[in-house]
């Protein structure tokens, strides 16, 4: 299994249904970019979630880049992801962590909340994340997560803290400078027809 990146840009896949091989596509795309790791993000159902989600794992071990799998333990189990996101309406870490194994990923959503960020260390994820830091194409309903939670989780866990929600390269600058070590990004990312660029301009904040 590969690691969780400590620093660096994660781009999640939009939730819209693409061409045969267009995912694959850009989602390489994203990784020459800079791409430090990669979340397959599809509520679908159905065997096209499946092929989808194997040929993203497939792409991302050439680049030796880890893939998670939004929300579904079962998925990342059966095509052998490198790990699993879970909020909380999902599997909880330990649950995740007894189908997946000790060398999985675990990443946890923890919104607004450094509390349960220290609950989730606790029981092993592997990172947390914080968020909608800024109004959210994806999510356009989320709450908003002030910019003051970073330091605050940064007092109390040690895990990497990715910040989602909003984030561009104009604003990416500012939560890397409170505390977050990985920006997840979906619009600012796989939103442009040049999708290597895109990624390679939110990389470079970590430079």
């Amino acid at each position: 299994m590969i690691r969780f990146p400590p620093r660096g840009l994660y781009a999640i896949t939009p939730e819209r249904d693409f061409a045969a091989g267009e995912l694959e596509t850009a989602v390489t795309a994203a990784l020459r970019g800079g791409a430090a790791a990669i979340q397959y993000r599809n509520k679908k159902d159905g065997e096209r979630r499946r092929k989808e989600a194997s040929a993203l794992t497939a792409v991302c071990r050439q680049y030796k880049v880890p893939l998670i799998i939004n929300d579904d333990v079962a998925l990342a189990m059966a095509i052998g992801a490198d790990g699993v996101h879970v909020g909380k309406d999902d599997a909880d870490t330990a649950a995740a962590r007894a189908v997946l194994g000790p060398k999985a990923i675990i990443g946890v959503s923890c919104y607004a909340s450094p509390a349960r960020a220290v609950v989730a260390a606790a029981a092993g994820a592997d990172y947390v994340a914080f968020g909608s830091f800024y109004p959210s194409l994806s999510k356009p309903g989320a709450p908003a997560c002030p910019v003051s939670v970073l330091p605050e989780a940064r007092v109390l866990v040690s895990l990497p803290l990715v910040a989602i929600g909003g984030i561009t390269r104009e604003n990416g600058a500012e939560l890397i400078g409170r505390g977050a070590d990985v920006l997840a990004v979906i619009q600012d990312v796989f939103g442009h027809a040049d999708v290597q660029a895109a990624a390679a301009r939110l990389a470079s904040l970590f430079n």
